[in-house]
């Protein structure tokens, strides 16, 4: 891996949170993810499921944790199985953990190779009425593909059909929302790393370069800064592009008076950071730019305030259409009539604005949350509103990652990247 290696403080408290939520008589069974094939023998890069790593820290293939909290084996109540790692491997792949390292790594004392597996589960699930499985319930999760977790869950019901089966994910939903202290600094150093990468852009940045060459300057400085790259398809949208929301071919020329929608950001040891600027080409912003740019921000600004314990995400939300139907109106984008007339289920202002400002973002980029209980402090929502008018070609968005506080506004963990226009104009024309 290239990050340092994590706390494993931060493992053993998440196991302790998941227990906490178990009924009695039950074990939990976490996997890895799969390797996925492409084509020929050619693989994707491997991307660890977030759930294990939450609870383990381990980051590779093939591992299984079992979380038994009543085992009368005491050893057996927290217990990993990893693929044995050997000389051959390691010529081949680079060694796999052993079990000092996997120790280090995730403060389980119990560790097992995966040969081992089959024996001794049936011991651990001969002590117990539950398992607990952990399929992926994300709500905007596509779950065509099926996973190793999926094959595994497939197998232990026909194998233990006697067993009652739990879900793990409204625990997990739980417990990621609220971010330790250890992950609110890796995700700070995600976003240091997005900060460095837009420096490098603002400097970069000229009439006639492509969207694919800001990609390759930004990839650099993720990479050499110990990220994988980046937490998500990045989006560099020059022009009319900047109006596809999901724009992810990055493949036109940037030309002179034309604004770049870059939604862009670092992973750093599996967390996400997810950022939006909208910079001008030609380095200064046209005045209607500017006009467009500063309702932008004035709604973000605003939509931050109210992020805090309490509220719930689905008013937060009408709240900030509120802020953004008062910016249309002052862009004479919208009118009084439009209002009048609106449809219930479709405002006036999502013909501008038609997408939601806040989500759930940490191990994932659209990360797991309970959406339907009030806002706690140590939850991480980005805020990101934007203004799209295809007829003009200007498309502007602009989302900083905010920690939610006891008290007050929130902490911006992107506070320190340039956002004001005079900012942005002075480190492109610097």
């Amino acid at each position: 891996m290239k990050y340092n290696r994590i706390d494993n403080e931060l493992f053993i408290k998440n196991r302790k949170k998941f227990v906490a939520e178990m009924d009695q008589s039950s074990l939990a069974v976490f996997n890895s993810n799969d390797i996925f094939p492409i084509s020929a023998d050619s693989t994707m890069p491997f991307q660890q499921h977030r759930d294990i790593f939450f609870l383990s820290g381990v980051d590779q293939e093939e591992s299984i944790l079992v979380i038994s909290p009543n085992s009368k084996n005491k050893a057996h109540r927290e217990v990993l199985f990893l693929k044995e790692t050997n000389e051959h491997i390691a010529v081949w792949e680079g060694s796999k953990l052993n079990k000092a390292e996997a120790f280090e790594t995730s403060g389980i004392k119990t560790v097992y190779w995966l040969d081992q597996f089959d024996r001794i589960f049936k011991q651990m699930m001969s002590e117990v009425d539950h398992i607990y499985f952990n399929s992926n319930e994300h709500l905007r999760a596509d779950t065509t593909v099926q996973t190793r977790e999926d094959r595994f869950i497939n197998k232990i019901r026909g194998e233990y059909p006697a067993h009652i089966v739990k879900r793990s994910a409204p625990i997990m939903h739980k417990i990621r929302s609220i971010k330790d202290p250890i992950e609110v600094n890796l995700m700070q150093k995600a976003c240091d790393i997005t900060k460095s990468g837009i420096e490098r852009v603002l400097g970069f940045v000229k009439p006639g370069v492509w969207e694919y060459e800001i990609e390759a300057e930004l990839i650099h400085e993720f990479i050499r800064n110990k990220s994988k790259g980046f937490a998500y398809s990045p989006i560099i949208a020059s022009g009319a592009n900047a109006c596809v929301l999901h724009y992810t071919d990055n493949n036109s020329i940037c030309n002179s008076g034309d604004i770049i929608l870059l939604d862009v950001g670092a992973e750093y040891a599996n967390y996400a950071s997810d950022l939006t600027r909208s910079i001008p080409v030609s380095g200064h912003f046209t005045d209607r730019q500017k006009e467009v740019y500063n309702s932008v921000l004035r709604v973000k600004k605003e939509a931050e305030k109210l992020l805090i314990p309490g509220v719930m995400m689905n008013d937060y939300h009408k709240e900030v259409g509120k802020l953004m139907e008062s910016e249309l109106l002052k862009l004479k984008l919208i009118d009084k009539t439009d209002i009048k007339n609106q449809p219930k289920d479709w405002p006036a202002y999502k013909k501008y604005f038609m997408h939601g400002t806040s989500h759930f973002i940490g191990l994932d980029t659209h990360d797991v949350g309970l959406w339907d209980e009030p806002i706690k402090a140590g939850m991480v929502f980005t805020c990101e509103p934007g203004i799209y008018i295809p007829k003009e070609n200007l498309g502007i968005r602009l989302e900083d990652d905010l920690i939610v506080q006891d008290k007050g506004a929130p902490f911006n963990l992107m506070d320190s990247i340039p956002i004001e226009i005079d900012e942005i104009e002075a480190l492109m024309n610097d």
